[in-house]
């Protein structure tokens, strides 16, 4: 903290206009607020993805409360299971044998014989100095016909070295072994918690040269998800899956792509263009789609005027970029929710914060935001519009409208198809009302057991 306050100078705390705001962390970073919108996903769902797999969470009572609510929320007890740690197991040294003998208790009681086994450890492995490789050889000698993958829950360390997230990401593609054979006309997405949407443009192009994309959620069994490991390509759309993709250049020399989501249609093209080299086949003519996208936000004006727009960072992983976007067609941007900048975004941030000063950037996680809510909740009938228009549930939270788009990491938007198709979800969303908080306290938004 000190050193950011001598190299950036002392931040307003929770909120502050753009034109103030430092690059790349605006807000100080120390003890964090969670709001009541539980749309983003966590490492469980995340985990469930696999096919033919089961979960063991090994940890304390306290710690499994989370877990088991979200396996229940997601109808998925029965791929679940828990290992409680107690007090003598830490005093008595007998953490390892804990964990041998609960995953052998597991698999002689569940009703179905798993591909592969997720053993979540946690902070407490780590505080003791557990040894992690002998538990894991003892398991895979004991049960040599399953894969058993190492998986984190470790709150404590999520500010130490890669995140949560990452890591999670990063393990579910370790159980590709390796490469049998180099499927040129084969790409995996990796990396994304929600499926491409069937009408992404890149899905035709790519099929109209004869390239099959495939990712996770196409996979129904274990022995198709670790034949990904045999395309030609990985591509992956959020910084979050970087350490996935370098991972898999290192273990089997498989190249990535990031084809980052912007909203900036010249770096669309130039995405684009810079794959169809990598492929070495034909760039693809999109003016057709970006003129039916540059209508579409035309009529995203026309429909909401200068009604204020609050957007937050859990719509996109470009959430600067798609204020620029929204600014270009005359939009009100009023508030952006975000806790930071990213890299991507940094020339663009840049740019508002000459042409748009006034723009608010709130702290979603700070403990001062949890009274943003209060301030903006309204007293008024408000059947004739929205107040505010938000975009992203912590946004709909934060400024307690009805009126928003409730979509979640990305909602499995990309390119001008994800425009066009934000853009529809924001003139209905200004038109028709939501019940805010029936729909943000889903946990995993998207994940469709949960819905």
């Amino acid at each position: 903290m000190l050193k950011h306050v001598l190299e950036n100078g002392p931040a307003r705390v929770g909120s502050m206009k753009i034109s103030e705001a430092p690059y790349p962390q605006p807000f100080y970073m120390g003890l964090e607020y969670s709001t009541p919108a539980r749309g983003m996903w966590n490492i469980a769902q995340t985990g469930f993805l696999m096919p033919q797999t089961h979960q063991i969470f090994v940890c304390a009572y306290g710690c499994l409360r989370g877990v088991v609510l979200t396996a229940a929320e997601m109808n998925s007890l029965g791929r679940f299971s828990a290992i409680s740690i107690r007090e003598n197991d830490i005093i008595n040294g007998t953490i390892e044998q804990l964990m041998i003998n609960g995953v052998s208790d597991v698999l002689s009681k569940i009703s179905y014989k798993p591909r592969c086994v997720q053993i979540f450890i946690t902070c407490q492995h780590f505080f003791l100095s557990y040894d992690h490789k002998s538990v894991f050889d003892r398991i895979r000698k004991e049960h040599p016909d399953i894969e058993f993958l190492d998986c984190y829950m470790i709150p404590a360390m999520r500010k130490s070295g890669i995140s949560p997230d990452q890591r999670m990401r990063r393990q579910m593609t370790r159980v590709w072994k390796e490469r049998t054979r180099c499927d040129s006309d084969k790409i995996n997405l990796i990396g994304s918690n929600l499926p491409l949407s069937e009408t992404a443009e890149i899905r035709e192009w790519l099929a109209g040269n004869g390239i099959e994309l495939k990712s996770i959620h196409d996979c129904k069994t274990f022995d198709e998800y670790t034949d990904m490991a045999n395309a030609g390509l990985n591509i992956y759309c959020e910084p979050v899956s970087k350490a996935q993709a370098d991972d898999l250049k290192k273990r089997l020399d498989m190249d990535s792509f990031y084809f980052t989501n912007s909203f900036d249609p010249d770096e669309i093209d130039a995405t684009y263009a810079r794959l169809a080299d990598r492929l070495s086949i034909p760039a693809p003519d999109f003016s057709q789609l970006r003129m039916k996208a540059h209508e579409a936000m035309k009529r995203v004006k026309e429909v909401v005027g200068d009604t204020p727009v609050a957007i937050d960072y859990t719509l996109t992983t470009r959430i600067f970029s798609f204020a620029k976007m929204l600014v270009d067609y005359g939009i009100n941007v009023s508030s952006i929710c975000t806790d930071m900048v990213s890299g991507d975004d940094k020339a663009v941030f840049e740019e508002l914060q000459k042409r748009c000063p006034d723009i608010d950037i709130l702290a979603t996680n700070q403990p001062e935001s949890r009274f943003f809510a209060g301030e903006h909740e309204r007293t008024e009938n408000d059947d004739n519009g929205p107040r505010v228009l938000a975009v992203g549930q912590k946004a709909a939270y934060f400024f307690a409208t009805d009126y928003f788009v409730n979509v979640a990491e990305g909602g499995g938007f990309l390119g001008y198809d994800g425009i066009i198709r934000l853009a529809e979800l924001m003139t209905d969303a200004y038109i028709n009302k939501k019940d805010r908080r029936k729909l943000i306290r889903i946990k995993g938004f998207g994940c469709e057991s949960c819905l």
